[in-house]
């Protein structure tokens, strides 16, 4: 009886210190990369009892709201010049940066044979609308924009834009039908090694600068053991994999 006690004491203080060294983790996710963050924070929470407290949306919002005062942890971004920036201006900790994913663009339409595979119908036109993120806000937006310059349509189809403030709500525009196609994060729209659905031209990545997407611990994370934790385990096999299977490379 005495040993049973002893275990069951064993047990209650182990699942207490296990509660007491949880924590709330508060992360800014890029809104490309919402579909494999929610699948990563899952898995992280599951092995480490620690809670993921995630806000998705564009970079540009997030550095305003970093500077701010907004209470993240980490920014997960779409881009590399803003961590950076964060870092050079002391709002983030120095050497805690690094890509945690390379994005790429794709020119998508949730209808069939409306994008061909080499992206012609940008020439060719025949809507009346495309969808593009915020080129100030949101790095696909930008990417979009270098793309359109680059095969020297943007002046035509400028008067034919519709802006979402992030990438999420580009692809909303798209997906329901109020664009008839446009420039979208390959992870949005790929699933088991394919495009999910409708029609599309993935970008060829000599059209944009690299889309390189840097994670950094902000000056509100430090010295947080479970911060540590959650950037440590961005940078593992584990979630690698699951970036790879969203189309992003590493």
């Amino acid at each position: 009886m005495k040993q049973l006690k002893q275990i069951i004491l064993g047990s209650f203080l182990l699942a207490t210190m296990g509660g007491a060294n949880a924590a709330d983790i508060q992360v800014a996710v890029a809104a490309n990369f919402t579909a494999p963050m929610q699948v990563i924070a899952a898995d992280f929470e599951k092995e480490t009892g620690n809670k993921l407290l995630l806000s998705f949306g564009a970079t540009g919002k997030f550095y305003a709201q970093i500077k701010n005062g907004a209470p993240f942890d980490i920014l997960l971004a779409a881009d590399d010049e803003t961590p950076a920036r964060l870092e050079q201006e002391g709002a983030a900790v120095a050497g805690s940066r690094f890509t945690y994913a390379i994005g790429k663009l794709v020119l998508w339409s949730a209808k069939d044979a409306i994008v061909d595979v080499r992206g012609d119908v940008l020439q060719r036109g025949g809507f009346d609308y495309i969808a593009l993120a915020n080129p100030k806000l949101a790095p696909y937006g930008a990417a979009a924009m270098e793309t359109m310059a680059a095969l020297g349509v943007l002046d035509t189809l400028q008067p034919k834009f519709v802006q979402g403030e992030n990438i999420a709500q580009t692809y909303q525009f798209v997906s329901t039908g109020n664009a008839l196609l446009g420039f979208v994060a390959l992870s949005q729209v790929y699933k088991d090694g394919k495009i999910a659905e409708g029609s599309a031209w993935i970008v060829p990545t000599n059209l944009y600068k690299p889309i390189r997407q840097d994670a950094v611990m902000l000056d509100k994370g430090r010295n947080k053991p479970a911060v540590d934790a959650l950037l440590k385990y961005l940078r593992s096999d584990k979630v690698k994999a699951v970036i790879k299977g969203f189309g992003y490379n590493l």
